[in-house]
This record gives structure tokens, sequence and C-alpha cells, in this order.
């Protein structure tokens, strides 16, 4: 059977409704899940016409009276009227609601109503401005989980992942932030996200921090005192790990196929090159947790919204991807 998954709507302020409205106006969702609907009905509406979208919805009050039959389910949070919203500005009862939606999907992840959920990208800002007071989402997601362990993003495009050590921080706090274990930890993430996805044994190459990877100490020594340890630990608990190499010639090797994932220190280290390559289609998946839970990379692009161009392929890779990771 398809994993029952959760779509929200995302920052209503955004192209987040509308890249739900175009997804639903096509057969990708229901070719990968059977998707419930999470948001405002108006706000799907406001997406809906943005995207020049027509397709039935039912509401339901509860996960339990989803059918397909007449409609896509829609859970209508009743909690915010777009009228009263500038798009493509920062909106603090938009974050609210936006945070709202979280936790009601994580909450339902945790009945096991749902196997998992994809999100419409949010505006980390207005989630603070609204009253969810986290470094970024990720945090929320352990927070409302409960979740003891370890957790991080990690970024998907096509068949290569990337992981960061460091996420958002300031650059001048990463090298101190740098840890034989939190390097570790992020490896080992990386391993067991790629081993859900379906990848059994994967190639994980390791980035340096430093130009030239340290020179052999010369311009700076996180690697032979920090990375490299890191690496051979990972090794030697059965985890194909490779590196550490420079970070300005790694994804040359990682775009040819060398290796599944890559696992870099900071957070522009490895979003350059994915955002370069192919920036429409990047995804964003919450690793480390015990569900499934993805996001396009790209962000909620207040520069078009409401003007019906936005670009819904990173929303569709984003929707099979947490097929996958729920199966």
């Amino acid at each position: 059977m398809k994993p029952l998954l959760g779509i929200l709507l995302g920052d209503a302020t955004g192209i987040g409704p509308e890249l739900v409205a175009k997804v639903c106006n096509t057969a990708t969702l229901q070719a990968y899940c059977r998707p419930v609907l999470i948001g405002d009905l108006r706000v799907l509406a406001l997406g809906k016409k943005i995207a020049k979208a027509d397709f039935p919805v039912v509401v339901i009050d509860d996960i339990a009276q989803a059918s397909w039959a007449d409609g896509l389910p829609l859970l209508d949070q009743r909690n915010l009227d777009p009228a009263n919203l500038i798009l493509g500005k920062i909106n603090k009862l938009s974050g609210k609601v936006t945070g709202d939606m979280l936790v009601t999907a994580i909450n339902l992840l945790r009945r096991g109503d749902l196997d998992g959920f994809v999100y419409a990208p949010l505006h980390k800002a207005a989630l603070q401005y609204g009253g969810y007071d986290f470094e970024d989402e990720q945090k929320l997601f352990a927070h409302y989980l409960d979740w003891p362990g370890p957790s991080s993003e990690m970024n998907v495009l096509k068949n290569l992942w990337t992981s960061r050590v460091t996420s958002h921080i300031p650059l001048a706090q990463v090298c101190a932030s740098l840890t034989i274990d939190s390097i570790l930890t992020a490896i080992r993430i990386a391993r067991q996200t790629l081993q859900k996805a379906g990848c059994q044994e994967p190639r994980i190459a390791v980035a340096a921090v430093n130009p030239h990877a340290g020179e052999e100490g010369l311009c700076g020594r996180q690697e032979i005192e920090i990375i490299a340890p890191a690496v051979r630990l990972a090794r030697a608990d059965g985890i194909n790990a490779l590196g550490p190499y420079p970070s300005d010639t790694i994804f040359i090797n990682a775009f040819k196929g060398h290796y599944d994932a890559v696992v870099t220190m900071f957070h522009d280290q490895g979003q350059i090159a994915l955002k370069l390559m192919g920036f429409q289609f990047g995804v964003t998946v919450a690793a480390g947790l015990p569900y499934a839970i993805t996001t396009p990379a790209h962000g909620t692009a207040f520069d078009i919204a409401g003007q019906g161009i936005a670009n819904p392929a990173a929303t569709e890779q984003a929707v099979m991807i947490a097929a996958k990771l729920s199966g």
C-alpha cells in the first residue's frame, strides 16, 4: 500500500500554496502516495487561483475520513484568511500558522495517522516572529517529536545526497563547532538515511574545511586532528567513508557519480554546489528522525510569489523521496 503522506501548504505569503496546487493538478501525488492536504482551505483556494489549477477537494476533520474517491482530502486548519496578507512580505501570523501546521503534522505522525509529510517552503524568520523560536525547522521537529537522538538536514539532487556537520550558524563559528563526534554523527546519519532510501552500502565522501584540505597542516589542522580521525572511526564501523577531500574539487567527482553522498563541514559548502547544478530540483530531507519529512530546497521565493510561474519540480521530487523513505 502506498504511504499516507501529509502535504502541507507552507507559508502563505510565498510560493508554497501555488506549488501544492500545481502538484495536486497532476497525477504525481497519487502515483506515489495517499495524500492528505493540511492547511487552510482559503489559502489552498488562493494557490489554485495563482496556479490556474482546478481539482476537487474534500474537507475532512479526521484522517480516518480520507477516501480520495471524490477528491483530495484536506484537513482544513481554518486559521488564516489570505485576504489579509501581502504576498512576498514576511508576516508574523503566517509564520505562526506555518509552525502550527508543522506541529499538527508531527502530532499526526506520532499518533500513527501519517507515514510522513512534505511541507511546501516556509520562511525561518516568519516562523520565529510567529513564536517558534528555533534555529531551523529541524530543531522544531526534534523538539515536538521528543526525539533524543541526533538529526540533521540532508539535501538531495538527483542521486547525490549531502549532509552537513554544522548548519545554520555564522561562518565564524564553524571551525570551533567541529568535533570528531559531530563529524562521525553526520557520516552515520548519511549512511542510515541512504539505506532507508534503498542504497545499502553508500559511498560517502567527506569534505575538508580548509583550503587544499589544510595542506598537511600548513593551512589549518582540522583535517589532521578532527576530520581524518572521524573518517577512520567511520571506516572502522564498516561505513564506506572516504576523505577528507578538498572542498573545491570534491563535487567534481561527486557529480560524476563516484560517491552517493558528500558530508560537508558547513552549510554553503554543499548548498552552493547543489543549487548551481539544479536549483529547481533540490530537496531537503529531515534526516535522522524516525519519520519521512521532506521539502523543496529552494525556499519561499518572495520575488515571484503570486505570479504563477513557480516551478513545482522540487516539490514533486520531495513527494517521491518522502514516499521512498516511508516504504
